[in-house]
């Protein structure tokens, strides 16, 4: 992940999430000393050309452009977008993001930038496992799953210190994994996907079940007495102050995050998962019962080293991070 060729300079990564796009510039020792952000556009070409607007501001300051000896040099861009990317940087499908599908992001950023920059594109999860080996949560470690829990759930995996791509580039969809054919309809045109039970959003869809059952009163009451309000957030509010209900609902929300871990575990073999997205800043009382749950569920967890299960360090800037350690090679 840290060729030691490619970590002696700046470069630019390019996260492009489902609401805002952030554009960071780090140095060779993973520090941000460059900043961008934007409105995520759902449209092609219309991303193309604020993404492009983007990085031209982080390739023109002169961190991003100088060698030691102050001459000019190519930037090297790593773009992270939500989605299946094949090896050509084209976006083939975008579940959360519909009106990108099938842009070419490579080739568009490269003819926008007018050969300033070598462009790389990846998967917006998969950066991020690469930001948080190469200098966050599990720097060091060469088996690695990273889970991003969001809206949806993203993955990516390192295996022997690589990026596990796969023969399409198409790797680490994780969150569309069946874990009950017979469940909710999921965005990808399937039915119960690991994502529809284990994101952020699938929490708040097991409270508001628990809602409607008239068995969540206090998490209700944080949503404003509305069940149809209820997110997740008022869950893992009510848990924090050990209500009942919010305890019970986090406990089932962490079987099925753990179940999924668990499998995926049974197949890699890592030796640390790395979790991120909005959700770990509830800490331990999400973590308590999913490394239980997890213990469970893996099969010969006793006889096995330890699996470690973190949460990740970088934060929002992870995507980027990783977006440029990607770009850099």
């Amino acid at each position: 992940m840290k060729p030691d060729d490619a970590q002696d300079r700046v470069a630019i990564g390019i996260d492009v999430g489902g609401t805002k796009v952030l554009g960071v510039v780090i140095d060779e020792g993973g520090t941000v000393i460059a900043e961008e952000r934007r409105r995520t556009l759902n449209d092609g070409e219309a991303l193309l050309d604020d993404v492009a607007e983007l990085c031209e501001k982080l390739i023109s300051s002169d961190v991003s452009t100088a060698t030691t000896t102050g001459q000019a040099q190519v930037a090297t861009v790593g773009v992270g977008v939500p989605g299946l990317v094949d090896r050509q940087g084209v976006l083939k499908f975008a579940p959360n993001l519909l009106g990108a599908n099938g842009t070419a992001v490579k080739d568009g950023l490269e003819a926008r930038l007018g050969g300033r920059a070598v462009v790389q594109v990846d998967n917006d999860a998969t950066c991020t496992a690469a930001g948080e080996c190469a200098y966050g949560a599990a720097a060091g470690r060469l088996d690695v799953l990273f889970v991003t829990v969001g809206t949806g759930i993203g993955g990516g995996v390192l295996t022997g210190g690589r990026v596990l791509r796969g023969g399409g580039n198409l790797a680490g969809e994780i969150g569309h994994m069946v874990v009950n054919p017979h469940g909710p309809p999921c965005g990808c045109g399937r039915r119960g996907c690991w994502e529809r039970y284990a994101s952020g959003s699938g929490l708040g869809r097991i409270a508001r079940d628990y809602a409607y059952a008239g068995q969540a009163g206090r998490v209700v009451a944080l949503a404003g007495g509305d069940s149809d309000a209820v997110r997740g957030e008022h869950v893992v509010r009510a848990a924090a102050e050990a209500d009942e209900s919010g305890l019970a609902i986090l406990g089932e929300f962490a079987f099925w995050l753990a179940l999924g871990l668990a499998n995926l575990a049974n197949i890699l073999d890592p030796e640390m998962i790395v979790i991120g997205g909005g959700l770990v800043r509830a800490g331990d009382v999400l973590f308590a019962p999913v490394r239980a749950a997890f213990a469970s569920q893996l099969e010969g967890a006793s006889l096995r080293p330890e699996i470690d299960i973190v949460a990740a360090s970088l934060g929002e800037r992870g995507g980027a991070i990783g977006s440029a350690v990607l770009g850099r090679g």
